[in-house]
């Protein structure tokens, strides 16, 4: 039977005590999750999923949720939350809820107080059943965000804000430490469900592997999915093995561009193909966060689910990296490389003279949809300051719409999409309100904003050999190539016109490009220099910040995963590692790239994303 693990049953929010009773909920865990959404992508930093409410500036509806308790009584009321605009703005607050209990909402107004998570205390109620419905109320449309609720009936009680302790709190709390579930045991666990991920999984179950597929969002394509909406970019079924590709090829969907509807991604035609493989266990929802080390290989990896906090253990012998952030080496003590390498480092005449912390940056786009009628936005009062020059007067923000160059992708990654979304909001509160060319805009309704940040960059883990600048514009070819990349060497950064308006704190890029032929990529930067059963694909694989400007791109990654699935099934047939298979087996996996592992038959996708060039020219 196929096996989808989208949602474990939910714990229960309660414990019983004699005297005092501590009730600990987790917003993300709510049944009714209404108009709010999950938002896991900085729970390694801020301790968990939480519950955001993004209505684009109209309230969504309400989360609703059932809790018990085990004594009546007066009870203290705690909400983690934060002011997510307060960084930018003292003015009043971006995302701003209640919180209702039996449809009577408390006194104090949510999400307008500290600037970091945190516990705001709202004040003391009356239980008077042991059943109570909890519900959250938002009032602006603008992403507040809810990431718990806390009862006690005990007078004295504070809640633990130390992130680690409130962590080690929910699990001794739920259970979750002394009772993970496991998963089962699998020849390969991949980690990642974007199209390097996806596209391993496939691949490595055709080939005969048993695989577990794991994604820490409800949905499988990553940038390409209708929650980031990024095109398809790079070229396929090119030699030295055209067999490649013909599966990104079936999977991938048939219309391109950035920053379209949502049915132009195909979500569901990326979920079908993965379930109809009976070789995979797909687990969505579930954030791969934790590892256990045997040596120098990786023994297992344990996930949490992100509404339900549930912890999940995967045994296997081998595992691939597809997260994009190299989460699973850096947890496994992977090496890796960060920012921009100096020239003195691989003499690539494109790094600067120093090296820095510079990373291409992290998009949030949107776009708007033409109302027969006027259609109002909110005055807000909370955005950046906004004037004529410093307004982009158009419906929709591609690509270029990229925020975070120079921040930590991980520490900062809060920030970085939050930025991304004041700019939208700030810039068509101007268009809509203040412009001298509002009646332009006057029908347009904002439709669509990201708020799962699609990333370029964030570390790459170092394989047995780095790729650089010079390999791809000399094309010195190894013979141990795999999945060729053909997308010209696409290096972003700060938009000079958009750094001078807003000084510090630019979200618009320029990309500047080298052109290159299609070159195979060398297998030993598919697979970790230091952890012995960890392979990659992506754009975390081992190349340095130069030739990620062409690797990065989706068909390409996705090729790159169509060969680890190649490599598992050569490695568990030989019980080999990915670099015993590079000393001793590569003969059985150029085979299988030879051969491939897609539906050759399928009509070619034609769009204008193909990218790539056959010429290398200088920059």
């Amino acid at each position: 039977m196929k096996k989808i693990f989208m949602l474990s049953l939910l714990l229960p929010m309660f414990v019983m005590g004699q005297k005092t009773q501590t009730i600990f909920v987790e917003a993300e865990s709510f049944l009714e999750k209404g108009g709010w959404v999950v938002d896991q992508q900085f729970m390694d930093v801020m301790g968990s999923s939480f519950l955001m409410a993004h209505g684009m500036g109209i309230p969504v509806k309400d989360a609703k949720t059932t809790v018990k308790f085990s004594q009546k009584g007066k009870y203290k009321v705690f909400v983690r939350t934060r002011n997510w605009s307060d960084q930018w703005s003292k003015k009043e607050a971006a995302g701003q809820f209640l919180l209702k209990i039996n449809d009577k909402p408390l006194s104090k107004t949510f999400g307008k107080d500290q600037g970091s998570w945190g516990w705001t205390f709202g004040g003391e109620v009356d239980i008077n059943a042991l059943e109570v419905n909890l519900s959250l109320t938002d009032l602006t449309g603008f992403n507040g965000r809810c990431d718990a609720i806390l009862f006690s009936n005990d007078p004295k009680f504070m809640p633990e804000e130390d992130t680690q302790k409130l962590s080690d709190y929910r699990n001794k709390y739920f259970g979750f430490s002394s009772k993970p579930k496991s998963a089962g045991k699998f020849d390969f666990v991949v980690v990642g469900g974007g199209m390097a991920g996806t596209c391993a999984a496939i691949s490595a179950a055709r080939n005969g592997v048993k695989v577990a597929l794991v994604q820490n969002r409800p949905v499988l394509g990553g940038n390409n999915s209708s929650e980031v909406r990024v095109h398809l970019g790079g070229r396929i079924n090119l030699e030295p093995y055209p067999a490649l590709g013909n599966l990104v090829n079936e999977i991938g969907p048939e219309k391109g561009g950035n920053a379209q509807p949502y049915a132009y991604y195909e979500d569901d035609k990326k979920l079908t193909a993965v379930l109809n493989e009976p070789n995979i266990t797909l687990f969505l929802n579930h954030h791969a966060n934790s590892v256990v080390m045997k040596g120098k290989k990786i023994d297992k990896i344990l996930a949490t689910n992100i509404e339900t906090g549930e912890k999940v253990i995967f045994e296997s012998g081998l595992f691939a990296d597809c997260t994009g952030d190299g989460t699973i080496g850096m947890l496994a003590g992977a090496e890796f490389m960060t920012g921009r390498e100096s020239q003195a480092v691989y003499g690539e005449p494109t790094a600067p003279l120093k090296a820095d912390k510079l990373t291409m940056g992290a998009s949030v786009q949107w776009f708007s949809e033409k109302r027969e009628t006027p259609s109002a936005f909110p005055d807000i009062q909370w955005g950046l300051d906004w004037d004529e020059e410093k307004a982009e007067e158009i419906t929709r923000g591609d690509w270029e719409w990229e925020t975070g160059m120079g921040l930590d992708m991980k520490l900062d990654f809060e920030q970085i999409r939050d930025y991304g979304m004041l700019a939208v909001y700030s810039n068509w509160n101007f268009l809509k309100n203040h412009s001298e060319k509002k009646e332009k805009f006057k029908n347009e309704a904002l439709t669509w904003v990201a708020f799962i940040a699609g990333k370029r960059e964030s570390i790459r883990l170092k394989g047995d050999y780095v790729l650089i600048e010079q390999d791809l514009t000399q094309r010195r070819v190894y013979p141990d190539g795999t999945a060729p990349t053909s997308w010209t060497i696409d290096l972003h950064y700060p938009d000079p016109k958009n750094s001078k308006l807003f000084p510090g704190a630019p979200f618009k890029s320029i990309a500047e490009h080298i052109k290159i032929y299609p070159y195979p990529i060398p297998w030993r930067c598919l697979y970790s220099k230091n952890i012995d059963n960890l392979m990659m694909a992506g754009r975390n694989i081992s190349v340095s910040h130069v030739a990620l400007g062409t690797t990065r791109l989706m068909r390409t990654t996705g090729m790159m995963g169509e060969v680890l699935g190649m490599a598992a099934s050569v490695c568990v047939d030989t019980k080999s590692t990915p670099r015993g298979l590079y000393q001793n087996h590569f003969d059985k996996l150029e085979s299988l790239m030879l051969k491939g592992v897609g539906n050759a038959s399928l009509p070619f996708i034609q769009n204008y994303n193909q990218g790539g060039t056959l010429m290398q020219i200088k920059k």
